[in-house]
């Protein structure tokens, strides 16, 4: 999904402090960082971590792992700073096991371990398609308006998603998009095209089925939204919406059923994945 419901209120970590320890500390670690006249890159490498991790962490997106702070405080000589957190640390992360929001999580442990994801959208390109460009216009356009911190992490939490797409054995990915997703130019016209780029290149793939359902269909089986279909390990079929700001993970088997159905239908109204990925370019200016 899309995750245009992001900007409903955040899990209680946030309102229990727990949020402020987290970038508390991504503070003092860049001080630290600092003092030591290292580069991100260079603690990056001593901490055995990537430059990516420790920038999150610095800007309180990423929480600090406990073993992250035992070896920093190392590296750094930080004189027992981290090591002093490290307790508090292993509390919060136990009370917060994931970082989305309380209404998103049950969507969030489904979709991380699916063996297949099936995604139709309507109103903008799905969540785990995203750019970063992309998805911080969104947030930064949400009503009511969101802190800049709230975006940092929400943006960070959603880009995570996109690990899926390296998982092995890979999921099976199909998606489904209205042709009006893609004509949408979001962000202004360098993010629209670099968000395009980023479709086409995830369309691409071996593992992942994309299809353009055109403007120019003249049936359609389902106006009633968004939504998604995930299959668990060893589990039936569930399906996720998220309409007019109501989030719901879907296991009654009749209306999965349904939404299953619908979306075999919506796929076969579609393009076909050559037709899509050509579509595409087109908009792009590139065939």
């Amino acid at each position: 999904m899309s995750g245009k419901n992001e900007e409903r209120p955040e899990k209680p970590s946030e309102a229990d402090g727990t949020a402020h320890l987290f970038r508390a500390l991504g503070k003092i670690i860049k001080v630290l960082r600092q003092n030591a006249g290292l580069s991100q890159a260079q603690l990056a490498a001593e901490t055995h971590c990537s430059e990516d991790l420790i920038s999150s962490m610095e800007r309180g997106v990423r929480t600090p792992q406990p073993e992250f702070l035992l070896r920093a405080e190392e590296v750094l000589g930080a004189g027992g700073v981290l090591a002093a957190a490290v307790e508090d640390t292993a509390k919060a992360l136990a009370r917060v096991r994931v970082r989305h929001p309380d209404w998103f999580q049950s969507f969030a442990a489904e979709e991380a371990r699916a063996l297949a994801a099936h995604y139709y959208e309507v109103q903008a390109v799905p969540g785990i398609l995203q750019t970063p460009a992309y998805a911080r216009s969104l947030f930064e356009h949400s009503r009511p308006l969101l802190d800049e911190g709230t975006i940092e992490k929400r943006l960070a939490d959603r880009i995570s998603r996109q690990a899926l797409f390296e998982r092995w054995p890979a999921p099976t990915f199909t998606f489904v998009l209205e042709a009006a997703v893609l004509l949408r130019p979001f962000g202004g016209r360098e993010i629209h095209r670099e968000q395009l780029r980023r479709i086409l290149e995830v369309g691409q793939r071996r593992t992942v089925e994309l299809q353009i359902l055109p403007l120019e269909s003249q049936e359609h089986p389902y106006l009633g939204g968004a939504f998604t279909l995930l299959t668990p390990p060893g589990r039936r079929e569930v399906a996720y919406t998220e309409l007019y700001g109501h989030p719901r993970l879907i296991t009654d088997p009749e209306e999965v059923r349904q939404h299953s159905e619908r979306y075999g239908i919506l796929r076969s109204q579609a393009l076909t994945k050559r037709e899509s990925l050509t579509w595409i370019e087109k908009l792009l200016g590139e065939r």
